[in-house]
Parts: structure tokens; C-alpha cells; sequence
């Protein structure tokens, strides 16, 4: 009688942006794959790159998710949450004062503010944490990382003494910068910035030319606010300005390269190293991955590249499930990949895409364990 290879799967996909978490997309891979070889062992380990969707990547690597309250990018307080392993926090600013936090989705590109992700660090750091990942991405602010700063015990005076409110515009009238009451858990904390851009704070690639007008800021706004970070830059640690990230997440990698002393590193890389993939792929025969969009921006750091990089390096073949591909053939072979699977392939229409993705998904995983013998590499 012959014995039934079982076989090993990885999957690692990031979320399908507007559409399913990381978690439903590998749940639903899974359940397509189990339909043909019920006795496949697979591994779900779905990932981030410090976007959002981040914190719950961890999650469901096994990390305590922890809630709390925090204001939110205009001040209105809303409920969050950070993951939390040990004495290390993984803090998401897009699940804080990110886009979707705006009330009613309408943005306040002048006045939002990243007060509330300094709310968060305090409480991780009151709690114990003393290695601090922050996951940048999805920013509803361009504040330079001010409000975070002003969270964590900094006053940024005016002319008169007066501490400013919140927000990017208002830093055209800081004079004074007083760190006396920062968090004194900071000094003996580390920080690490897991972000996917590598723009400075200011100029035609920083942080208000590029990000700014996704938040809502018209001509008049961008001049507002490149000031604003101008006279901030100034005050907080002019030689961090044109480090690359500074410009992360409106600004808020500048604050804290400047005042945290956080170094700057691929998200991907980061969220990888903290969930100790390579250990997760041993005696995997395939690792799957994907994201919503399979691009040329990609290519530089997100999070399906890093999954196959790492995943080729232990001689593994990786497989792609995307939404949608702009790429070639050629250059997604370059990139790594044994094949690719855009849910385009089975529904056309994007709007029925999305909406449909499980059901599709499922399909996928069902077609990728028909279609490759990875009982051997």
C-alpha cells in the first residue's frame, strides 16, 4: 500500500487592500487547497509591511492584541490597538490616526494630527514595552510627527509661551521646542520604523509634495504646510530632515528619527524578522503569497517580495495570488516567482473581484494544488 506524501504549505499573503484582511486571504487559500489534499499540512503566517493590516498580521501569529482608547487624526476619541509580545510592541499608526480614522472619511489636512499615536506609545511603554515597532503608512496627517511628540510630554511654544494645538499648520508659529517632560521611558526604549519610502521630510519628494494632496491638501495647504515642517524641521533636528523616511507617514518618520532616536528599516524585512519566517518555512514545499495589487511598487519592498526573497533563499518555490497584475510575465518571473494568480483571470470586472475575492480565492487555492506537484523541489 503506498503511503500519502503529505505535503507542507506556507501561506503568507498581505491583505487584498479594500477588500480582505491577510488572515482571510490566507483562510481562504487554505480552504481551496484543503478541498483537493485534505491531508496537506498548511501553515497560515499572513503578513505586513507596517501598513495597516500590520498589528493584525501578529495577531495571528499568536501576539496579545492589545485595546485601548485614543484620539483619533482630528481628536475624536475612537478605540485601537497594538499586538504585543514579550517586551515588544508593534504599534500601527494606520489603525490610530490613519485615513480611515477621519469622521465621515472627511479630511482635515491643516488640523489632523498624530497625538493619538503618541497615546499609544505611551501606553505600551507604561506597560513594560521597551522595543517599540512602528508601522507607518495610511497617515491622515502631515504634521511632522508633532502630535506624537506632544502625546509623549514635548510642549512646542509659540512666541508667547503658549502651547500650540494640534496639527501641521499651526508648527509656522513654534519657537520653542521644551523636551524637559518627555516620556522617561523613552531614553532607555528602542524604536524602529518599519516603512516601505524612503522620502525626506521636505522639497519636491518630502513628505507634503508627495503624500499631502492624498490627504486633501490643495495648492494653497501644500505651501501652508512645507512652512510649517520647515520651521518644525528647525526646531526639532534640522539634520534629520533629509534622512530617508523622514517624509513617512506626513512627516511622523522625521519625529521619530529626531526625538526617539528610531532607526528607519523595510517594514517587510522587519515584520519578517519579528515573526521568524525563516523558521516557518522549514520543511515547506511551497509558500504562497499575494497582495491586492502585483506592481511595479512591488518590486521595491512590499511585503510579496520580501515572502519570496526569503522563501528562495531556503530554495523554495513561491506562488502569487494577487487581485490584479500590472506586471509582465517576464518581469514577474524575475522577480522571483514560479507563478502568478490574479483573481482577474476569474472575474474581470474589479468591482465584482472584490466584492467576490473569498469565493474566488478559494477557487485559486483549489487550481494552484491540482496544478503543481510540490512534493519535491
Amino acid at each position: 500500500m503506498t503511503r500519502e506524501v503529505v505535503r507542507r504549505v506556507v501561506l503568507a499573503p498581505d491583505k487584498f487592500k479594500g477588500s480582505l484582511t491577510a488572515p482571510q486571504v490566507a483562510a481562504a487559500l487554505a480552504e481551496g487547497i484543503a478541498r483537493v489534499m485534505p491531508a496537506a499540512q498548511l501553515r497560515q503566517v499572513p503578513v505586513a509591511d507596517g501598513g495597516d493590516g500590520t498589528v493584525d498580521a501578529f495577531v495571528a501569529a499568536g501576539w496579545t492584541r492589545v485595546e485601548l482608547a485614543a484620539p483619533g487624526p482630528t481628536g475624536v476619541a475612537d478605540r485601537t490597538s497594538y499586538a504585543r509580545h514579550a517586551a515588544t510592541a508593534v504599534v500601527e499608526l494606520a489603525t490610530v490616526v490613519g485615513l480611515e480614522k477621519l469622521p465621515g472619511g472627511q479630511p482635515d489636512p491643516l488640523g489632523a494630527s498624530t497625538f493619538g499615536l503618541g497615546v499609544v506609545i505611551a501606553h505600551a511603554l507604561d506597560h513594560g514595552a521597551t522595543d517599540i515597532v512602528l508601522g507607518l503608512g495610511g497617515s491622515a496627517s502631515t504634521d511632522g510627527g508633532a502630535g506624537m511628540a506632544q502625546a509623549l510630554g514635548a510642549r512646542i511654544l509659540d512666541a508667547d509661551g503658549d502651547e500650540l494645538s494640534n496639527g501641521g499648520a499651526v508648527l509656522a508659529d513654534a519657537t520653542q521646542l521644551d523636551l524637559s517632560d518627555l516620556h522617561p521611558g523613552i531614553a532607555s526604549a528602542t524604536f524602529t520604523l518599519a516603512c516601505d519610502v524612503d522620502n525626506p521630510l521636505l522639497g519636491s519628494t518630502g513628505a507634503v509634495a508627495v503624500y499631502a494632496p492624498q490627504k486633501g491638501a490643495d495648492t494653497a495647504d501644500l505651501d501652508t504646510l512645507e512652512v510649517a515642517l520647515t520651521n518644525w524641521a528647525r526646531l526639532a533636528g534640522p539634520g534629520f530632515a533629509n534622512q530617508p523616511g523622514a517624509g513617512a507617514a506626513g512627516g511622523t518618520g522625521f519625529g521619530a528619527l529626531a526625538l526617539l532616536g528610531a532607526q528607519v528599516r523595510s517594514g517587510i524585512e522587519v515584520i519578517l524578522e519579528l515573526l521568524d519566517f525563516p523558521a516557518l518555512l522549514d520543511g515547506a514545499d511551497l509558500v504562497i503569497t499575494g497582495e491586492g495589487s502585483l506592481d511595479t511598487q512591488s518590486l521595491h519592498g512590499k511585503a510579496p517580495i520580501g515572502v519570496c526573497d526569503t522563501a528562495r533563499k531556503a530554495g523554495i518555490p513561491v506562488i502569487a495570488v494577487v487581485g490584479r497584475t500590472l506586471l509582465a510575465a517576464q518581469e514577474i518571473r524575475a522577480a522571483g516567482f514560479t507563478a502568478c494568480y490574479p483573481l482577474t483571470d476569474l472575474e474581470p470586472d474589479p468591482a465584482r473581484s472584490i466584492i467576490n475575492a473569498s469565493q474566488l480565492l478559494r477557487q485559486v487555492g483549489t487550481r494552484i494544488a491540482q496544478e503543481h506537484d510540490y512534493r519535491g523541489r
